[in-house]
């Protein structure tokens, strides 16, 4: 009995290393600021490059285990012909620390509402595991019952279009930018309704000039908590134009979908982490305390795609 419950506490460790490997950038050590990103400082980030209509596409997307890329349902719609790169910088050029993988299996959300866009979020199984690198790390994941305030501040990362318009390049290298989340209630008046308890806003309101747009749709919107990276949101729409100050940028709540991912994904489902302006809580770690309990140990809608 010693021995099986020494096996069992040393599965619950390793459990809880692998687990906490998550949200973590180690090469990331700039919290604030902005524009082009560095190698390996957000390591969670995927390019996809999707086939549509016989022209590439893009989108983003998180690594969220070694098996799984999350990203939105729009992007995902109507395609199996998909490529995936982890650990990218550059869009051109040479990314030393890049490895590709297609896909094996696409989920959409059964319920996603398009042209209203509700329930934009969908998964992405890898056509084989990716290995951890520092530049290739998955992303913790807002847990259900996490509290974002208007005035959080949140991270959008992607290859997107810096300013809207046809005649606007996209760039090369990855960007960020650091915006502050925006009242539901304040979103919806802007945008005149559409907007859910399955979204989640951001921007500078009267002011512009930051946010997601064109080519970033379902790359990831994360928050600092002081120890990790976690997935707020998913980049999921934007009104007319992406830097008109009377809009702010939509996502899809992530926290609002912890059962869905969960149902969906059954080996090695991705850690969630709460988020609050008090602090975090991990699912896992809660886990963990109940098992030490029980043996007394420890219509605006347009493409976000990017088209050649």
């Amino acid at each position: 009995m010693e021995i099986m419950e020494t096996s069992f506490l040393q599965a619950i460790l390793t459990l809880s290393f692998l687990s906490s490997e998550c949200g973590q950038a180690p090469l990331n050590n700039k919290i604030f600021g902005g524009e082009a990103a560095t190698a390996g400082a957000w390591p969670w980030q995927v390019s996809i490059h999707i086939t549509c209509d016989g022209d590439l596409c893009y989108c983003g997307g998180s690594l969220i285990n070694k098996d799984w890329v999350l990203s939105a349902a729009h992007c995902l719609f109507g395609t199996s012909d998909i490529m995936m790169y982890f650990g990218r910088l550059r869009r051109s050029g040479l990314n030393p620390y890049e490895t590709n993988r297609t896909a094996s299996r696409i989920i959409i959300h059964h319920t996603f509402n398009n042209p209203k866009n509700d329930n934009d979020i969908g998964l992405i199984q890898l056509s084989s595991s990716v290995t951890f690198t520092d530049y290739i790390r998955p992303v913790c994941l807002a847990a259900a019952g996490s509290t974002f305030a208007a005035g959080t501040e949140i991270w959008v990362t992607g290859w997107g279009k810096l300013h809207s318009g046809g005649e606007c390049p996209f760039p090369d290298i990855l960007q960020e930018v650091q915006v502050p989340i925006v009242s539901n209630s304040d979103c919806y008046d802007a945008y005149g309704g559409l907007i859910t308890n399955n979204m989640i806003c951001a921007g500078l309101i009267k002011v512009g000039g930051k946010g997601s747009c064109q080519g970033d749709s379902g790359g990831p919107v994360v928050s600092w908590n002081g120890s990790l990276w976690i997935q707020s949101g998913i980049v999921s729409f934007a009104g007319v134009k992406c830097d008109d100050p009377r809009y702010p940028s939509v996502f899809t709540r992530v926290s609002q979908y912890q059962d869905w991912i969960a149902t969906n994904i059954a080996n090695n489902t991705p850690r969630f982490v709460e988020f609050n302006n008090n602090g975090f809580r991990s699912s896992l770690n809660l886990f963990l305390f109940s098992i030490s309990l029980t043996f007394s140990i420890i219509p605006f809608t347009f493409s976000h795609y990017l088209s050649s």
